[in-house]
């Protein structure tokens, strides 16, 4: 490499100590390249790997002290090194009247199931019986009584008599209410 050229420029010199590089006299070494190890030297005497083989070169400067070796710091935000943290007892200090705090972030305590759907399907089922005992529109109320006796069926804490009662007269007087609509409809003219 002579004093006008650039590293750039002899690629061939660079690469000449590359693995797979074929290297002998033919290889175009310039005066700042190192020859590999094990290969002669000018001198004639091959040189032992791990021996220096000359000064730097300007493009490689010497090693500052100040260089980051891998893992290093290299300046910005830095981390205060830290470590377990006692386990403590109390969170927050004790109360000076010695009253429990209301814990407002905490689930609430689940409901018990209300009862009563037996109930209001029995009331419904005679109301509508005793209605469709003098008119034939009292129908919504049986039918009203019927659908709340199969939800009481349907859940656990309602008595199962209870709702069998309720379904039972639902059903009759959904009878009654349908035995007046035939007989005014008959009445009426409007049944043959």
């Amino acid at each position: 490499m002579s004093d006008g050229e650039s590293p750039r420029e002899r690629p061939a010199a660079r690469d000449a100590g590359a693995p797979g590089t074929p290297v002998g006299p033919g290889t175009p070494t310039g005066p700042g390249m190192p020859s590999p190890p094990g290969t002669p030297t000018g001198s004639g005497t091959p040189t032992a790997p791990g021996t220096p083989l000359g000064p730097a070169t300007p493009e490689l400067g010497p090693v500052s002290s100040e260089s980051v070796l891998p893992g290093g710091h290299r300046g910005g935000f830095q981390r205060l090194p830290t470590g377990p943290v006692e386990i403590t007892s109390q969170s927050a200090p004790a109360e000076p009247d010695g009253e429990q705090p209301e814990i407002l972030w905490a689930m609430p305590e689940p409901q018990a199931p209300q009862r009563g759907v037996g109930a209001w399907a029995l009331v419904f089922s005679i109301l509508g019986l005793v209605v469709s005992l003098f008119v034939g529109w009292g129908f919504p109320l049986g039918l009203a009584g019927i659908v709340a006796g199969i939800l009481a069926l349907r859940r656990p804490l309602e008595s199962r008599a209870v709702a069998v009662w309720a379904i039972a007269l639902g059903g009759l007087s959904l009878l009654y209410s349908a035995g007046w609509l035939l007989f005014a409809a008959t009445s009426a003219g409007l049944i043959g």
